[in-house]
C-alpha cells in the first residue's frame, strides 16, 4: 500500500480506471462507465488540493490499482454539494456540527473485483483513518449498496440515529473511535 497526498494526481489515470470499474458494477451499475469516470476524474483533481487530503492505494506488481481510499478532515462550514445535505437533514445540523466537523471523513473506498475477500477493504480503511483526529471518522453510504453496509458494520462503525421522519437514502456510518451521543442508538439495534 502506498499513501499520497496531492501527489496522487500522478496515478490518476489507474486511479480513475479502478474507480469506474468499482463504481459502475453492483449495486452501482446504472451509472454511465464514460461519465462516471469523467466525473471521478475532475473531482479528484479538485479533491487533492482539500486541507487534510489523503489518499491510500494498494496497487499491483504491474502497476495498477487493486483497491483505494481517499479522505480529508470536514472543515466548517459543512458542505452541501453531492449528498452532503442528505447528511444534514438525516441527522441535524446541530448533530452534523458535533460529530462530523473536525473528523476524518472517508470519502471514497473501494475495491476491484479480483481482489476482494482477501482483507484489503479492512487494510485499506484502517492505513487510511489510523491517524483520525481524536480517533474520529466518518463515511456516509447508498442505503441500496447491502454489501457495503454490511462490511462497515462488521468492522464496528455505527450508525447515528436518523432525524424522525429524515431518513433519506444515504446511512451515515461513524468508525468505532468516534462516540455517539448519549441517548442514541445505532439503526442496528433490533426495535
Amino acid at each position: 500500500m502506498r499513501h499520497f497526498g496531492q501527489e496522487v494526481l500522478t496515478v490518476a489515470h489507474e486511479f480513475t480506471e479502478a474507480y469506474a470499474e468499482v463504481f459502475t458494477a453492483p449495486p452501482w451499475q446504472h451509472r454511465d462507465v464514460e461519465e462516471t469516470r469523467a466525473a471521478f476524474r475532475e473531482r479528484l483533481e479538485s479533491d487533492a488540493h482539500r486541507p487534510g487530503f489523503r489518499a491510500v492505494l494498494a496497487l499491483s506488481d504491474a502497476g495498477a490499482v487493486d483497491g483505494f481510499a481517499t479522505g480529508w478532515t470536514t472543515g466548517r462550514p459543512f458542505r452541501s454539494d453531492r449528498a452532503y445535505g442528505k447528511v444534514t437533514r438525516r441527522l441535524g445540523a446541530d448533530r452534523v456540527e458535533r460529530l462530523l466537523v473536525g473528523a476524518f471523513e472517508v470519502d471514497e473506498l473501494g475495491v476491484r473485483p479480483h481482489a476482494r475477500g482477501t482483507g484489503l477493504g479492512r487494510r485499506l480503511l484502517s492505513a487510511l483513518t489510523g491517524a483520525a483526529p481524536d480517533g474520529r471518522a466518518w463515511l456516509l453510504t447508498w442505503n441500496e449498496a447491502h454489501d457495503t453496509l454490511a462490511f462497515y458494520r462488521r468492522l464496528g462503525w455505527r450508525e447515528p440515529e436518523p432525524l424522525p421522519g429524515d431518513e433519506t437514502d444515504v446511512v451515515v456510518f461513524l468508525s468505532p473511535g468516534t462516540p455517539l451521543e448519549t441517548g442514541s442508538s445505532t439503526a442496528t439495534a433490533t426495535p
